[in-house]
């Protein structure tokens, strides 16, 4: 007799970046570890959040704003939507596991690509749906056709990540309105854009566009990366109305802080020191490219603030070599690297640590 679902058992866990502390010893202590596994910026909180979260730590005896108000108008105003077609969750994550809950029953079915988001399989499978992971074609890319032609009358959702965690490849426009005009009105599309900050291809389209006119297309954004706030865990969705307050409905409450929420606002307030971090990002990624490519991998294009290395079972001695150099990358066994653009200094580290292992 089991206490927990017997099923769990079966569902990956969760990789988180592993910390300085986990590579001290491989890497000698020679330098402070360079931390490019989980996507963060490396340039520290925007201005104003840290005296943000200062501010609201006052009231940290009282409960926090269970339904983000300001925050949700905020971003509505900022994006061209309405206070009604926002939710905010603890994280995208936290919004993606809602959906999952809000649409599906045990035994429907939810599509995404794969390799993508790693959570995916841990939301759909936590709340007994059926995952339905599509290949990736050759190019590291989604495979729309296959996904369009997985769906059943049991599919109750489909992730779309674009730009795709951990390839960094992108969907163009023409392609992503065909599939999404292509499902069932009774299918929930949902457009991760996690990275959509980092996005410098025109043709990639904003998945906010879509979510405004198609009653079944959710965009998922988070504060996480290009914002600086991994540490604060602020994610928001667009959608619908009625989808909309169904995740309000569900969503675990409080989960939002108010330290974070005072820090979104804060936040909120620096979108040209935003960009312009993220322009420093931006503007190494083709340095990256150029010399893993030099080095002898296919990598792909990416739209996003971090590359994708194919190294299949060459994966974990690179890690480990990386690991020696005092760099943490973030290695998926028998596939391949998922590395963050870093600073020039620290992306310089990388460069040199690869070198070592090829």
């Amino acid at each position: 007799m089991s206490l927990v679902r017997a099923d769990l058992a079966k569902l990956p866990s969760y990789v988180p970046g592993r910390r300085p502390a986990d590579v001290a010893d491989a890497a000698g202590n020679l330098l402070p570890p360079v931390r490019l596994a989980s996507n963060e910026v490396p340039y520290g909180p925007l201005p104003g959040v840290v005296d943000a979260i200062a501010h609201a730590a006052a009231d940290a005896h009282r409960y926090p704003d269970a339904g983000s108000v300001e925050l949700r108008g905020r971003l509505a105003a900022s994006y061209g939507l309405d206070p009604d077609q926002v939710a905010t969750g603890c994280g995208s994550v936290a919004l993606a596991e809602q959906l999952v809950r809000a649409t599906t029953f045990t035994g429907d079915e939810v599509i995404y690509s794969w390799r993508s988001f790693e959570a995916y399989p841990i939301v759909v499978g936590g709340h007994s749906a059926v995952a339905v992971p599509v290949p990736n074609t050759a190019e590291h890319g989604h495979d729309l056709a296959a996904m369009r032609a997985a769906v059943t009358d049991r599919t109750r959702l489909v992730f779309v990540c674009n730009p795709n965690n951990p390839t960094g490849t992108a969907i163009r426009g023409g392609e992503l309105a065909e599939f999404v005009d292509s499902m069932p009105a009774d299918v929930l599309v949902v457009v991760d854009e996690a990275y959509r900050e980092f996005v410098t291809d025109p043709d990639v389209p904003d998945g906010l566009d879509f979510a405004r006119g198609r009653e079944n297309v959710v965009v998922l954004r988070t504060l996480s990366k290009a914002w600086g706030m991994a540490g604060l865990r602020v994610g928001w969705l667009a959608a619908t109305p009625h989808v909309a307050d169904t995740v309000r409905k569900i969503v675990t409450t409080f989960s939002v802080s108010s330290l974070a929420q005072a820090a979104a606002l804060a936040a909120l307030d620096q979108r040209d020191e935003m960009r312009r971090r993220c322009d420093l990002v931006i503007a190494e990624r083709p340095r990256i490219l150029e010399a893993v490519r030099k080095l002898g991998f296919e990598t792909p294009d990416s739209q996003a603030n971090f590359v994708w290395l194919p190294a299949a079972d060459a994966t974990s001695q690179i890690v480990a070599t990386c690991d020696r150099h005092g760099v943490i990358v973030r290695g998926f066994a028998g596939e391949g690297i998922r590395v963050t653009v870093g600073t020039p200094e620290e992306n310089d580290r990388f460069l040199a640590a690869l070198a070592d292992a090829v």
